[in-house]
């Protein structure tokens, strides 16, 4: 999501009266790459790009392709060989050790369709389902998908968009973003279906000094970050510049004041014991994945002993959502170490991964499906 905003950042600093300008998605995956199907980058003429694709590997030669898919206003689907035995043709040794495909398509001024879409994915609070044809007839064709219904459509073939609607319905289940094969009259179309989730967003329940440094890592990832207060002395601009909203609100109007979904993270960090009690009695009843409470263990054990006196039993649901103590064990001691780790936690929870040394992982980095070669993110619901 953060590659979303800083394309439509970029893309609106452009001026097309003087530049050209390309956006470039890896559409597919075999093997190994160090991005996966669904990054992007806006490239201009000048030589300029925002986002990434690679580690750098591949933007140089990206680029150069970009200008002329910019020069003949065509969308092109770019394979690059990064295997050791095959990508000397690139002129770099490159180490991912896989074979990637990049679609790369013109951006103009009088056509903005792609950038409404990536400003609508800024903005959405539940997951669309997007399709792109990167082979075959209708390069760059779009479909969009909500979870009930339809949004919009460039694709020029009926019995295409049949098929594709039909599958795409059923990512917001498998919650995976492949590129897929269809035959239309004998044609082989591959078109990239993906799941775009609704940013992250952070709720900060107290805004004490150690509070700081989690708002701006948080906001340092693209997040949403939200902190909230009963003292307003805790929640001065100055202290949280990077914040997207600061808020005085006592602890039983927080479900009046805030939307609290399933892509929210609610972090109870303020030092005191009764409001992070109250807090967490009212985010129990919401649809929030993740409540992580700053603290020792026999702070949270301590809440629970009372909760079973008025009659308020977690379930086994509640207790995987509740992180207490906070954060993964990574040795923190200092604030911004404290933050490191609660951020991360965060991360691993909404990516459902364990948050483990790699190099204990007995599979590949990135979650794939059994069977396939294709790259999936899979995410906590």
């Amino acid at each position: 999501m953060k590659d979303f905003k800083a394309i439509v950042a970029a893309y609106k600093n452009v001026d097309f009266s003087q530049r050209k300008a390309a956006l470039a998605t890896v559409v597919k995956v075999r093997g190994s790459s160090y991005r996966s199907p669904g990054a992007r980058m806006l490239i201009t003429d000048d030589g300029r790009w925002v986002g990434s694709i690679s580690g750098g590997c591949l933007e140089g030669d990206a680029l150069r392709k970009a200008r002329q898919v910019m020069t003949d206003k065509k969308p092109v689907t770019v394979t690059y060989d990064t295997r050791e035995e095959s990508n000397q043709n690139l002129g770099i040794g490159l180490g991912c050790n896989g074979v990637i495909d990049v679609l790369i398509e013109p951006l103009d001024v009088n056509d903005t369709r792609t950038i409404k879409l990536f400003t609508a994915f800024a903005d959405m609070q539940t997951p669309l389902a997007l399709a792109t044809v990167f082979n075959g007839i209708g390069v760059g064709e779009k479909l969009l998908l909500s979870e009930t219904g339809l949004v919009s459509s460039d694709f020029q073939s009926a019995e295409l968009t049949a098929l594709v609607e039909a599958e795409l319905k059923k990512i917001f289940t498998s919650k995976k973003s492949e590129a897929r094969k269809y035959i239309v009259h004998g044609i082989e179309h591959e078109v990239f279906v993906e799941l775009i989730q609704p940013c992250i967003s952070v709720i900060l329940f107290g805004g004490g000094f150690d509070a700081r440094p989690v708002s701006e890592l948080a906001k340092s990832l693209g997040w949403n970050v939200s902190v909230t207060d009963e003292c307003v002395a805790h929640i001065a601009p100055v202290f949280f510049p990077a914040a997207d909203k600061l808020s005085l609100c006592q602890r039983e109007f927080i479900d009046r004041d805030f939307n609290i979904t399933p892509y929210t993270a609610c972090v109870l960090m303020s030092h005191n014991y009764e409001y992070d009690r109250d807090v967490l009695k009212k985010l129990l009843n919401t649809s929030t994945p993740y409540i992580g409470i700053l603290g020792p263990r026999k702070r949270f054990d301590k809440m629970l002993a009372e909760f079973r006196k008025e009659g308020i039993e977690l379930s086994d649901h509640d207790f995987a959502r509740v992180h207490a103590p906070i954060g993964l064990d990574v040795g923190a001691e200092a604030p911004d170490e404290i933050a490191l780790s609660i951020i991360s936690e965060i991360q691993a929870k909404f990516t459902n991964r364990g948050g483990g040394f790699l190099k204990d992982h007995p599979g590949p980095i990135h979650q794939r499906e059994a069977g396939s070669d294709q790259v999936f993110k899979q995410v906590y619901r």
